[in-house]
């Protein structure tokens, strides 16, 4: 098997979740979700500037990893960016990213845009580990990894599944599973809205699928 050794692991940051739910391991290795990151955290990120951080927060949620991309474009170049994106980014979703959402991940080329396309539909995180790891290195794999992500079937997701959507604490898991079988999402928006506000709801929803 060929494997490619592409880029260094990053540096690490910590996670702070939104107020009101517990931190969780809803995060995937070094970098921080652009959603739940703490303001501090987001002054923390080379390029961002207090201003940028300002307009980050008061945009948020962003739903789109392009979003954000056309928030920071016009301070930002885009070698710029790409530095940004190595401490700060919004996963984006395997099966239904746009190429232009996968090419935002640093240092992806278009060869590698056309393995992640390749493999679709995937059914988890599994999934893509097994068909990603035939074309780089285990270091690699763990750093693409931290950007992406698979929906959750709200009906069958385990805990472990559940808690992995960023900001996900104890509370929010327990209300999650108290509606099943969700039958619609729009079930879940009513059930989970209960809960937190339609902002909340409509990053959660990013994240989990019935399908």
């Amino acid at each position: 098997m060929i494997r490619l050794k592409l880029f260094p692991a990053l540096l690490a940051v910590v996670l702070i979740v939104p107020a009101g739910l517990q931190a969780q391991a809803g995060r995937r290795g070094d970098v921080l979700d652009v959603n739940t990151a703490a303001e501090k955290e987001l002054l923390s990120v080379p390029g961002l500037t207090p201003a940028l951080v300002k307009t980050i927060v008061g945009r948020r949620p962003f739903l789109q990893m392009t979003d954000l991309d056309a928030v920071l474009a016009p301070s930002l170049s885009a070698e710029q960016r790409t530095e940004v994106y190595r401490r700060l980014f919004l996963q984006i979703n395997l099966n239904t990213a746009s190429d232009a959402e996968i090419m935002l991940i640093p240092g992806l080329g278009k060869r590698m845009l056309g393995e992640f396309k390749e493999y679709r539909p995937y059914r988890a995180l599994a999934q893509f580990r097994r068909e990603i790891d035939k074309y780089v290195d285990d270091k690699e794999l763990d750093r693409l990894e931290q950007y992406v992500f698979v929906p959750v079937n709200l009906n069958t997701a385990s805990d472990a599944d559940i808690l992995s959507i960023p900001g996900m604490g104890q509370r929010m898991l327990r209300e999650f599973k108290e509606y099943r079988p969700y039958k619609a999402i729009e079930q879940f928006r009513r059930e989970i809205g209960k809960y937190v506000d339609q902002k909340e709801v409509a990053r959660l929803e990013r994240y989990v699928t019935l399908n």
